[in-house]
């Protein structure tokens, strides 16, 4: 079939991409550093530390190399090598951008989770010297996936923008004046369904949510002693013992002042973006000449 053959042929140029190399190569570095440095803060809850390992896919760095890895589909080079191939119709418009829409997605996201998953359950069954936590294995599975989707609808508008634009460079600029500028905007109203700033917030509060709601454990005592810092940042450098029992006070993954975060919501709110985005990419790309 023409969709498996771009698929594997997409998927072996870009396994060689040093791009991609780099990327998986940072991820790790990065992941561990921040294992490491986290690990030693035992104010630092299970659901927090999760959370700002985390912080790098959905709010950055990572995003930059996930829009560049999407904004090349089919740029001014690649259509004309394709157009021989899709006029003379061994292969159709839409199973060309599926199939490498499809490698594209296959790579970033096989690539985040070959990180997370293991440094996520590393840091979810290792006894720390830190406060109790409540952290589910229905939060952590939805957490991850929910990180996934967000890579998905990243990869979907770069793509979508490659194939408007038809120049990688200035679709990876219009992205970024597209993505930082509504995620400010858009967490400033906390609306988390598409802010990736205010989802990372929420991410601790998923992560402690059970299979059922029955099963949801009672709210912690407050006032424990326990300081949670108030950003993913400071989580890395804060002082590893307090002094004093600290006030309690408002932080980054703070989210019981909004207890209108839903799964379902945000995952629609992705989701649906993702549908249209990669709808707009095939109409596009189908109705105009190579």
């Amino acid at each position: 079939m023409p969709f498996l053959a771009i698929l594997r042929y997409d998927l072996r140029t870009l396994s060689s991409s040093w791009l991609v190399r780099l990327w998986l190569v940072g991820s790790v570095l990065l992941t561990l550093f921040m294992v490491t440095v986290c690990w030693a803060q035992p104010q630092l809850r299970t659901a927090e530390f999760i959370g700002t390992l985390l912080f790098p896919y959905l709010v950055g760095p990572w995003f930059l190399v996930v829009v560049v890895l999407g904004a090349d589909p089919v740029s001014a080079a690649r259509t004309d090598a394709l157009a021989d191939g899709i006029l003379s119709r061994p292969v159709t418009r839409s199973e060309y951008l599926l199939a490498s829409w499809a490698a594209r997605l296959v790579v970033v996201v096989g690539s985040y989770l070959l990180v997370m998953v293991p440094a996520v359950l590393s840091v979810a069954l290792a006894q720390r010297r830190a406060p109790p936590d409540t952290v589910t294995t229905y939060g952590i599975i939805a957490s991850l996936a929910l990180v996934a989707l967000v890579l998905t609808f990243l990869v979907s508008l770069a793509y979508l923008l490659g194939t408007l634009f038809r120049r990688p460079l200035l679709a990876i600029v219009v992205a970024l004046f597209i993505w930082f500028p509504s995620n400010v905007i858009l967490n400033v109203y906390s609306l988390d369904a598409f802010s990736t700033f205010s989802l990372n917030k929420s991410l601790p509060l998923l992560l402690r949510t059970p299979w059922r709601v029955a099963d949801k454990p009672a709210e912690p005592e407050k006032g424990l002693g326990m300081e949670i810092f108030s950003n993913p940042i400071e989580s890395l450098f804060g002082s590893a013992i307090p002094t004093a029992p600290p006030e309690p006070k408002g932080s980054f993954f703070d989210r019981d002042r909004d207890a209108s975060f839903s799964l379902l919501r945000v995952s629609l709110g992705y989701g649906l973006s993702t549908l249209v985005c990669v709808g707009l990419t095939l109409f596009c790309f189908c109705n105009r000449d190579l």
